[in-house]
């Protein structure tokens, strides 16, 4: 097991992907290549990013690409409300990627704040 795949903000981003691989599933098809692959992206940007800083020799470089993932948190947030407004996802599902993404926000937060650099 790789030292990045113990971390629980990088388990709960890699669930929130499958999360989001699933919701865009029932996109209508013109968004396909559109919101819901932007949507994927960021989200598989967050346990990628956090994955690869994991692996840098330095404090500052695993800070930065946690401060990418975060990004990619934000990216996700603000596509969940397009997409809801889109009515391409239901209320109850966007509440609770918001509230996933609220945590693993917080997460990523306080890991970088644990690298006191």
């Amino acid at each position: 097991m790789f030292g990045f795949e113990k971390l629980d903000v990088w388990q709960k981003s890699v669930d929130l992907a499958a999360d989001v691989y699933r919701l865009t599933r029932e996109f209508p098809d013109y968004e396909k290549f559109g919101l819901a692959n932007q949507m994927r992206r960021a989200a598989v940007s967050i346990s990628s990013n956090i994955a690869e800083g994991s692996a840098r020799d330095s404090k500052k470089d695993f800070s930065r690409f946690l401060q990418i993932a975060y990004g990619s948190t934000m990216e996700v947030v603000s596509q969940l409300h397009i997409a809801q407004r889109q009515e391409f996802i239901a209320k109850e599902d966007a509440c609770k990627l918001y509230k996933d993404c609220e945590e693993i926000a917080r997460m990523t937060s306080g890991l970088k704040r644990s690298l006191s650099i």
